[in-house]
């Protein structure tokens, strides 16, 4: 049976990406909005969408099973916990909160109303990232070494909250939320270390860039990189592994590859480079490597809502879980404390 859907936030992800994606779903319905804005609340009814008058004329209905919070990231936990309380599973936008304290008190209160509680992570299913995963999967090229990510644009943060420190702006709680969850989606969770630094190109508020390592036990790391300043794009994704290399350029391109199939060749020219010579930077040739492009990835949004609804139904474990939310946020919290050490490293 379908669940019913209650959007709380009328904005950019609210209406453009919630809503417009409910009134499609297969396994929910769009039940109405709250906004605290009358402007978007009458955006909303002009549009056909049932809108409630205050957050608790929403919360009190009986017919709501799941409330999906798309407001500013200040006031994630507070609606939340208001609705768990009144016994709706909850949705967040990402990220969930602006604090370890804060993400636990949201935990307990799901814990306590017995309700499923978890973060929309929707670039999960980029088809970029799933090239990458479905690289790393097959084992093609070894095992992974490190990751590079960035996203680059040339406009600045957008002149809205999220220039604003008390609202939770900036773009490591923005677009740094995305590129961490899908490094940890691909490389684990066992993370040893965080260092970072933060541009303010732009903004001197809140951070409109940063640059952030991330170690893992495992001996793998991955390299984040978001940019409002840069004017020339650099790839989306490069990864090295035990046994070749892939990049991305564009997210919307395919992942090329390059597979080491024998480390030495019998007679290694050297080649010019610059002034000089070198036999170490000598490019490889087909003897030694295989390239080739891999198709894109299939992917389907709507599948973060079906998962939710299964787990409402106890039929599959939540797709974003607690542990999972409480590393990707201890990220962005060590990231803080490593840029106000000067770009120290921090170790967990």
């Amino acid at each position: 049976m379908k669940k019913n859907v209650a959007v709380i936030g009328y904005g950019g992800m609210g209406a453009g990406f919630h809503c417009k994606n409910l009134l499609t779903s297969d396994v929910a319905t769009l039940a109405g909005i709250y906004d605290i804005d009358p402007a978007k609340r009458e955006l909303a009814a002009s549009r056909g969408v049932k809108v409630y008058e205050t957050r608790e004329e929403l919360l009190a209905d009986p017919a709501i099973d799941i409330v999906t919070i798309a407001t500013p990231n200040d006031v994630h936990e507070e609606i939340a916990i208001a609705a768990l309380e009144a016994g709706k599973n909850v949705i967040s936008e990402k990220p969930v909160t602006l604090s370890m304290e804060s993400l636990e008190r949201m935990i307990e209160a799901a814990n306590r109303a017995g309700k499923i509680f978890s973060v929309h992570q929707n670039r999960r299913f980029d088809i970029d990232i799933n090239a990458i995963k479905k690289i790393i999967d097959s084992g093609e090229i070894g095992e992974p070494i490190n990751l590079e990510s960035r996203i680059h644009g040339s406009r600045g943060i957008p002149s809205d909250w999220r220039g604003i420190k008390k609202y939770g702006g900036g773009m490591l709680y923005d677009w740094g939320i995305h590129i961490i969850d899908q490094a940890c989606m691909v490389l684990g969770y066992d993370v040893k270390a965080v260092r970072c630094d933060f541009d303010n190109i732009t903004n001197k508020e809140v951070d409109d860039g940063f640059q952030l390592m991330i170690e893992y036990h495992s001996g793998k790391k991955a390299y984040l990189e978001v940019g409002t300043y840069n004017f020339i794009d650099m790839p989306r994704f490069y990864l090295r592994a035990t046994k070749g290399s892939a990049m991305i350029r564009k997210w919307n391109e395919p992942a090329h590859v390059v597979k080491c199939k024998a480390w030495h060749e019998s007679d290694v020219l050297p080649v010019v480079n610059g002034s000089g010579l070198t036999k170490t930077m000598a490019p490889r040739d087909s003897i030694t490597v295989d390239e080739y492009d891999i198709d894109k990835c299939v992917t389907d949004v709507h599948d973060y809502y079906r998962n939710f609804v299964r787990a409402c139904d106890g039929l599959e474990t939540q797709l974003v879980t607690h542990e999972q939310m409480r590393c990707i946020l201890k990220i962005i919290m060590t990231a803080f404390e490593s840029v106000e050490k000067d770009g120290a490293k921090i170790y967990w």
